[in-house]
């Protein structure tokens, strides 16, 4: 999830809540949405890979 902060800038946040304090992981701040998106990408990539020979 992408937030646009006071400053301009833009805050990638996780998608799900912590049960302990209520607040989304902050996941980076960037100058521009393109990269904030871009960043995104990167994490779903890795959230869904499978490393090979791994159980």
């Amino acid at each position: 999830m992408i937030r646009k902060l006071p400053s301009g800038k833009y805050r990638l946040y996780s998608l799900r809540k912590n049960p302990k304090t209520g607040k989304r992981r902050n996941l980076g701040t960037f100058s521009t949405r393109a990269a904030a998106v871009k960043h995104e990408r990167e994490v779903e990539f890795f959230k869904r890979r499978t490393r090979k020979g791994a159980a």
